[in-house]
């Protein structure tokens, strides 16, 4: 009889699954008879370490700055923060009870996470949780969100709006596309005409602005206390208008550029010139005091050589360092802003394109982001692995955001693809799946070609991101489609006031 009851009582677990929907879905979640209800009197917790506990986004994000009186025995507690070392880095374990609610996890990670986790099984504008017991952690170590802000400047308060999507949805990865032919988006103090001048070459809407130190410096500090590490980038050494309209002694010539509306020119920064290379380690040197980032990402992707073919400042550096080619140049050039940041203590991210050739041998702090599916597949992703260096999976098809559902301006019908295709056929994440330990995990991207303004990018963004943060997090195999859009479409309603809003998800109705 015992055992019958037992049964039954998994039977009953596994069915009340379904009944709470979480994205990303977590690895074990059982539910139970009963809520958890907090009144207005004081909240009592118990923080074993209040070094690990990030208190303020528990009371903001969570209890929306109820009272709380912390007590020194967990017995006594409503909430019951504790530490156990043995739950995996960024996991967590989650029990609520008719009479208290405990979360235990090793890092302030896995914290975080089930803060975040709450914030979608509370009910709807009150304080009450369903009873329930979940463990949890991530599939990847890399979970990561990129917004391009050099095409289309987007505010402060918008920034801080997907630093929150991006910790909500258990990303722990701000990638900050910070420069582009169409704007230089970061203040360098010693260099203020970056900014003054190269902030402001765009004419199209929302394509003017900057973000000072200060401001920067705000965004680190919020990121942070959301698990969030913020990843800036500057490319190099293409997609420089701006900064070659700011400063036209750092290109090939010397001469005034042309900014481009769309897409990207020759003009790129000069890698035979010494007084480049010195600015552009300046810039990152600056860089590295604002950002406590252990990766900068240095771009390296799209790189027209027409100039430096012709230029006699890099014919030279070619003939100096006995390189064969532009491409070695390149990496020649990519190994020195490398090799830069690792005296800094730090680790350069490159675009696949530097590696589609073997030649000028890249230093061991190089970490490659795969991304040009469509017209490479997976050429970078494999030699990346051949030559041992760490790889983050952001494979144009299917994470690249700014695709459309449908065609649209520039992106034609071989440029789109919708909820299904993200979820079912995604290579970054056939990849992750290969459990090599240099797959570090995936990135999905929104870039602002074409002009997507900050009314438009929750559109762009969901649904279909909520598959890739999936992808990303659930620890074990993905439900069925049909079972996963189920989830997508129980959760619009709580998205949405959370303040983002869905887009299209099919070309037709499924």
């Amino acid at each position: 009889m015992k055992r019958i009851l037992f049964a039954l009582i998994i039977l009953s677990g596994i069915i009340r699954i379904n009944a709470q929907t979480l994205i990303p879905s977590p690895e074990q979640l059982i539910m139970a008879e009963g809520y958890f209800e907090l009144d207005d009197t004081p909240i009592r917790i118990y923080v074993q370490d209040k070094r690990l506990v990030p208190m303020s986004l528990l009371r903001t994000e969570m209890l929306e700055n109820t009272d709380i009186q912390t007590i020194s025995h967990p017995n006594k507690a409503d909430i019951r923060l504790q530490i156990e070392k043995g739950i995996p880095a960024e996991g967590y374990r989650l029990s609520i009870t008719s009479n208290y609610m405990e979360i235990k996890a090793a890092d302030k990670a896995g914290f975080v996470y089930a803060f975040q986790t709450l914030r979608q099984l509370r009910e709807k504008n009150k304080n009450l949780w369903k009873n329930v017991s979940i463990s949890d952690r991530p599939r990847t170590k890399w979970r990561g969100f990129m917004l391009d802000s050099g095409r289309q400047y987007q505010s402060v308060t918008t920034i801080k709006k997907y630093i929150d999507m991006a910790s909500m949805l258990k990303m722990n990865i701000f990638h900050w596309h910070l420069t582009e032919g169409l704007g230089w988006r970061i203040e360098i103090k010693k260099y203020p005409q970056l900014t003054q001048k190269g902030a402001f070459v765009g004419k199209g809407k929302e394509q003017q602005g900057f973000y000072s130190q200060e401001d920067i410096r705000e965004l680190v500090r919020y990121a942070e206390e959301r698990n969030i590490t913020i990843v800036p980038e500057i490319d190099m050494p293409g997609h420089a208008e701006a900064a070659l309209a700011s400063y036209p002694e750092l290109g090939c010539f010397g001469l005034p550029v042309e900014i481009p509306r769309t897409g990207f020119t020759k003009n790129i920064f000069c890698a035979g010139k010494e007084h480049t290379i010195r600015v552009l380690k300046d810039v990152l040197d600056e860089m590295c005091r604002l950002f406590p980032s252990p990766y900068i990402h240095l771009g390296g992707d799209e790189v027209p050589k027409e100039n430096w073919n012709e230029c006699p400042d890099c014919q030279k550096r070619i003939a100096e360092h006995g390189l064969n080619d532009t491409h070695n140049l390149q990496l020649w050039f990519s190994a020195e802003m490398a090799k830069h940041l690792k005296k800094k203590g730090k680790k350069a991210i490159f675009w696949g394109d530097v590696i589609y050739k073997t030649g000028y041998p890249l230093p061991d702090n190089v970490i490659i982001q795969w991304w040009n599916y469509r017209s490479q597949k997976d050429l970078a992703l494999r030699n990346a692995l051949k030559l041992g260096y760490p790889v983050v999976c952001s494979s144009n098809y299917y994470n690249y955001l700014n695709f459309p559902v449908t065609p649209w301006r520039g992106y034609k019908e071989n440029r789109t693809f919708d909820l299904r295709d993200a979820y079912t056929r995604n290579p970054s994440y056939q990849a992750t799946q290969e459990n090599n330990p240099l797959i570090w995990g995936m990135t999905c991207a929104l870039w602002t070609d074409d002009g997507v303004t900050e009314s438009m990018i929750d559109q762009r963004l969901f649904p279909r991101i909520l598959a890739l943060t999936e992808q990303m997090w659930h620890y074990g195999e993905l439900a069925p489609f049909e079972v996963f859009h189920q989830r997508v479409n129980e959760m619009k309603s709580w998205f949405e006031k959370e303040g983002h809003s869905y887009g299209q998800a099919f070309t037709t109705t499924p």
